[in-house]
């Protein structure tokens, strides 16, 4: 099929690149807001382990092909994307600052200064970067839980600051692969915030809540209180780590076990009868055999006690196990689907938990409706608001171990619009 036109100003595209396949989202954006998918690609992804690209010739093969199907479906030649990163190399530090007021009220200006002042105060290594500086609450003259400062009288200005950073060298290596199949990168965002917002709820953002974001390579934790992001984490630990063990404990081929793993697998024992059987494919050209279920159920169980406990160690350690009891768990990500885990995750948490799946709203379709999908209807979300977003730049300037400062213009510009969109969404 022939391309008919170029990406016109209101078509974005998502391009989310996971461990184990990439997916690329073409939605129109009326000028109300309102998004109309028009067209996706999805293929096997082969050049990531754990959300890091490992070979880049083969993740640039896997996302021209994602590439080139979502053009044939939508008729738009596709020229710039929105990039969904993860990855156990994400870091996130929590600040506060506070500045005088400079005039009569509070202006845009205080607002920058002491979301400055905030980012300035957090030291990151040097090989980091910031990705996402997010604002949790402003507090005027004391009062804590203000959400827009700007117009306010008082004399001092307090503000809470999330920062959210990438390693500098995967950050590169993601952008190289999507500029080496000729795209130009809008923005890079974190793929567990771009799917908090596909599928949680206002009021699981306000009464606080867990998103557990369950992909190929990676867990992605994020939490969200009050309306703000508090807390974000990556455990090295995901569906593909399920897939190993299966294939290891059922002596059976890696493919195998996968669709095993997708067709039989369980995460709680009692949701299976003890007399069921599946067969299971040998290695080699051995005959297949027989188990009962039971035994895939409980080397499935095993390992997302394991994912479920080491979430439930980072929550505690960081202090937001008890804030999200009221709001509870949203489980997310292709991984998340698998019969049982939502139950065994309530198990373990002793909180309610529940699948979270984006909506099929705003013209985005039925068929995104499914978990795997999060991050790329997050990443449209996103895109849709940041319609003439900057451009990153390998060549832009690194951060120094302990400041922000010397900032190029265009990441200057980035950073203030991502402030407002994450205090607009959070």
């Amino acid at each position: 099929m022939a391309r008919s036109k170029k990406q016109s100003p209101n078509v974005v595209v998502a391009l989310d690149i996971g461990t184990s396949k990439i997916v690329a989202l073409v939605a129109k954006v009326s000028s109300s807001g309102r998004m109309e998918l028009i067209g996706m690609g999805r293929h096997p992804s082969r050049g990531l382990r754990r959300g890091v690209v490992v070979d880049i010739d083969a993740t640039v093969d896997a996302i021209q092909h994602a590439v080139d199907a979502a053009e044939q479906m939508s008729g738009v030649t596709i020229e710039h994307v929105y990039v969904g990163i993860a990855g156990s190399h994400i870091k996130s530090y929590n600040q506060h600052s506070m500045v005088t007021v400079s005039g009569d009220e509070i202006g845009n200006h205080d607002v920058e200064r002491v979301v400055d002042d905030a980012v300035k105060r957090i030291s990151i290594p040097g090989d980091q970067k910031p990705l996402h500086i997010l604002t949790q609450e402003f507090i005027v003259d004391n009062q804590p839980g203000i959400r827009q400062p700007v117009g306010m009288a008082g004399v001092s200005l307090e503000a809470r600051v999330h920062m959210i950073t990438g390693a500098i060298s995967a950050v590169r290596n993601l952008s190289r692969c999507v500029e080496n199949c000729n795209l130009r990168v809008d923005d890079i965002v974190l793929e567990q915030l771009a799917s908090a917002e596909a599928v949680l709820l206002a009021d699981e953002k306000e009464l606080g809540v867990c998103l557990i974001d369950i992909g190929a390579g990676t867990t992605d934790i994020a939490v969200i209180i009050q309306g703000a992001m508090h807390h974000t984490a990556v455990i090295p630990v995901g569906g593909d780590q399920v897939t190993n063990d299966i294939a290891a404990v059922l002596r059976t081929p890696i493919h195998a076990a996968e669709d095993i793993k997708k067709n039989f697998g369980c995460a709680l024992p009692q949701l299976v009868s003890p007399e069921e059987e599946i067969e299971v494919a040998s290695v080699g050209d051995r005959p297949a055999r027989c188990i009962k279920r039971h035994t895939l159920v409980d080397v499935v169980e095993a390992r997302f006690a394991e994912i479920f406990q080491l979430i439930q160690q980072e929550l505690h350690l960081s202090g937001y196990d008890n804030a999200i009891r009221a709001g509870g768990i949203v489980l997310t990500g292709g991984s998340s689907q698998i019969e049982g885990a939502v139950e065994l995750a309530e198990e373990i948490f002793g909180v309610p938990v529940r699948l979270g799946l984006p909506e099929s709203q705003n013209g985005l379709g039925s068929q995104l409706r499914d978990a795997s999908y999060a991050t790329g209807v997050g990443l449209l979300k996103y895109a849709s608001e940041h319609l003439d977003g900057a451009v990153i730049h390998d060549d832009e300037p690194t951060v120094s171990e302990s400041t922000v400062t010397h900032r190029h213009p265009r990441e200057e510009s980035l950073i203030s619009k991502m402030k407002s969109w994450f205090i607009q969404q959070f």
